[in-house]
């Protein structure tokens, strides 16, 4: 099961295109020595078009012995159109743990405007797809991992749940071996920086969506006089531990159930009991479904809930999974959890949930045990007692066991002496909730990190609808316009 923190709304809109790195022709312009050449095709999806180019960097697998052992990263990128060149855009979709590779074709339209400018450029993180992915389980273990409760409410569904965390963890040692060691924030970080040198640029440009704001920010801290125009989408609080972050995407889901709730005409307290009456429901006699040999349980129908409140145009198809639920049918819930999950209908899992904890277990070195998660549960179901329970116990799940120590407590963003970076929030993110935008535009520093808010809802707020945002995020990126720090959107 994975954390509510992806970039999901694109995630499962986009054809998730595994693109390959071949060889090829070198490549003709600006590239520090970069082979350049066609995308391959893989036997999940084909290669994307010809405006794409694919090439494959290596770095340090340990960046504290430089001249060490190396691993490869696997970029793409597709070309500026426009004569006036700024120089790349590198983008990183979140997570952690998605795929740069398989999302910038599809995203590619609606940041069309800014690659009249920029090479729009992408990669696969250190631990995810074509550069080193790991993973953990094969498809029968993780399908048979649905029936363990993630909100135990016995002794014995208790143990269950942290066995699985634990064989998790081996699963992933496993699969990795060394690399798991090093697959960090500030190890991509610093990746990030060789990237652009491989590029050709002076000056980082980034784009980064949620997971991708922190590992902004983290960029931003080690390589303050590197940071060119950057801006950070949909932020993840880098004040929060592991125990805040969750109570933060509890409150934010709760935000969104109530907007979901108030659309719908219901009043949101009376929507949040009902829906949290079918979700102890089905936690006592999972639903059937029209897949052969797979029920809802109350775990699947958690995450089938959550992926809806990431975009508002999806709100219809939550009103229709909860009718059907509960007429007894956990068919349309189950799909909606499947998408969360990264499974095909071929009963094929993606990866991304696997290098999601594999990073995030080596950033944090909090490990709250079962103890210490029960004396919160009752803070988490106030906050909501729809997904407050699920994030009270992951905080103990999560990385149990892990085989490896976590690195920090927060991240440090801190980068005096950057240029501007522009921090976009949205009132209504549920997965990384307003506050979070704040926090980073002030821990960034003075005179370094500019707000700009949307009072919309959905995850992220650029290519979201609002020409305001859309126009001043341009405005910075395409001309170095920087606005007012405060801006207001709505």
């Amino acid at each position: 099961m994975s954390r509510f923190v992806r970039w999901t709304a694109v995630a499962v809109a986009s054809a998730l295109l595994a693109a390959g790195c071949s060889g090829g022709s070198s490549d003709d312009g600006k590239g520090g020595g970069l082979s350049w050449g066609r995308c391959k095709a893989t036997a999940d999806a084909p290669a994307p078009s010809s405006d794409w180019q694919c090439a494959t960097l290596k770095v340090p697998l340990d960046w504290s012995k430089p001249d060490g052992e190396t691993i490869g990263l696997a970029l793409i990128r597709a070309k500026a159109r426009g004569d006036d060149r700024v120089g790349s855009l590198l983008f990183n979709f979140g997570g952690p743990g998605a795929s740069g590779l398989s999302m910038m074709p599809s995203y590619a339209p609606t940041v069309s405007r800014l690659r009249e400018r920029y090479d729009l450029v992408s990669w696969d993180p250190r631990g995810v797809g074509a550069s080193e992915g790991v993973r953990c389980r094969g498809d029968k273990e993780i399908q048979a991992a649905e029936s363990v409760d993630v909100t135990p409410d016995t002794p014995a569904e208790e143990k269950a749940y942290f066995q699985d965390a634990a064989d998790f963890g081996k699963g992933c040692h496993k699969d990795a071996g060394k690399l798991m060691a090093h697959v960090s924030t500030a190890d991509s970080a610093r990746d990030m920086d060789r990237v652009r040198e491989a590029l050709g640029d002076d000056r980082m440009h980034y784009f980064g969506i949620s997971y991708g704001t922190e590992l902004g920010g983290t960029y931003a801290h080690l390589f303050p006089k590197k940071v060119g125009r950057m801006t950070l989408d949909a932020v993840v609080d880098p004040g929060a531990d592991t125990v805040g972050h969750a109570q933060n995407q509890a409150r934010g889901f709760q935000r969104a159930l109530n907007g979901y709730l108030e659309s719908t005409g219901q009043d949101p307290r009376e929507g949040t009991r009902k829906i949290a009456d079918l979700l102890r429901r089905i936690d006592a006699r999972p639903l059937p479904t029209a897949t052969p040999g797979r029920k809802l349980t109350q775990t699947l129908a958690v995450t089938g809930l959550t992926l809806p409140l990431y975009n508002k145009e999806s709100w219809p198809t939550l009103t229709s999974a909860l009718d059907a639920a509960e007429r007894g049918d956990g068919s349309e819930l189950l799909t909606l959890a499947d998408g969360y999950n990264d499974r095909a209908p071929s009963g094929h899992y993606g990866t991304i949930t696997h290098s999601q904890r594999v990073i995030s277990c080596l950033d944090d070195r909090q490990r709250p045990t079962a103890t210490r998660t029960k004396e919160l549960l009752p803070e988490f179901e106030k906050i909501s007692p729809v997904f407050g329970t699920f994030l009270g116990w992951d905080t103990a799940g999560w990385c149990h066991d892990w085989p490896v120590p976590g690195q920090h407590d927060t991240p440090e963003v801190s980068a005096p002496g950057a240029a501007p970076v522009l921090v976009v929030g949205n009132t209504g993110d549920p997965a990384t909730p307003y506050e979070g935008a704040r926090r980073m535009a002030d821990e960034l520093g003075k005179g370094v990190g500019v707000m700009l808010t949307w009072r919309g809802e959905g995850h992220g707020a650029y290519g979201s609808g609002s020409d305001c945002v859309d126009s001043t995020v341009d405005a910075y990126l395409l001309d170095g316009s920087v606005p007012k720090d405060g801006k207001v959107c709505s």
